[in-house]
């Protein structure tokens, strides 16, 4: 079987998730629908090259517990192979830090959000150009999201299209191109995943204000969102 959809996987999740043998490559992929076996994995985090793009049809990006503005050397590396995959139209969904990444790479700016983390599950509102876009159209107006993080696309790329945001993230979806999304949420969280990062920065979030309880008891499945992942690959497929 061919090898033909590319995850590059920006760090590991959660000590307590990782644990159970699962990582973010793990959810995208069973959400796609598709067999692992059409997956490669390439953890540039860790060193691991990127694959040649030909025969690619599709290149999904991971979140990480780093930050982007910590400078590491693979982002520059990434961030050149995104464009090479935009030039070819190569389809790319950027998740969470793949979101940043992505809009990195193409001359937006990134750092910490100015009113501090997202975390749980909280409601997306599609902008006017969802309405026509490939991956959003025909989603509702509104519908809940799994989110976990603390920085942020302070400023989009120039030539990006602005398709989703909420009242604390003003980015939290967008297209650059007519095949490259990010995305700051995470569709491929189930509401158990969302638990447990509650669960695992329950003492953190205490000492930000928050209330993980509350956070946790909050915690919904997002079905509309996880929908995503099989979108893409069927534009991908196209």
């Amino acid at each position: 079987m061919k090898k033909d959809f590319l995850i590059i996987k920006t760090g590991n999740t959660v000590s307590r998730l990782l644990k159970t043998g699962e990582d973010f490559e793990d959810w995208i992929i069973a959400g796609t629908g598709l067999e692992p076996q059409r997956f490669i994995t390439a953890s540039i985090f860790q060193g691991e090259p990127l694959p040649d793009q030909e025969g690619l049809k599709g290149i999904f990006i991971t979140g990480s517990p780093a930050y982007l503005t910590d400078g590491a050397g693979w982002n520059q590396v990434a961030a050149k192979y995104l464009r090479d995959a935009a030039a070819t139209e190569i389809p790319v969904l950027g998740i969470c830090y793949g979101h940043q990444l992505l809009a990195f790479a193409f001359g937006g700016e990134v750092g910490f959000h100015p009113r501090g983390r997202e975390m749980g599950t909280t409601m997306l509102t599609l902008l006017a150009p969802a309405a026509t876009d490939i991956l959003f159209q025909g989603l509702p107006p509104t519908f809940p999201v799994s989110v976990s993080h603390q920085q942020t696309v302070t400023r989009l790329p120039a030539q990006a299209v602005l398709l989703a945001r909420n009242e604390l993230e003003p980015h939290h979806a967008f297209r650059l191109g007519s095949k490259a999304w990010g995305v700051q949420f995470h569709p491929e969280f189930s509401a158990a995943i969302t638990r447990a990062y509650l669960a695992e920065r329950a003492d953190t979030l205490r000492e930000e204000g928050h209330n993980p309880e509350a956070l946790a008891a909050a915690v919904r499945e997002t079905p509309h969102s996880a929908s995503l992942l099989r979108r893409f690959v069927q534009i991908a497929r196209c």
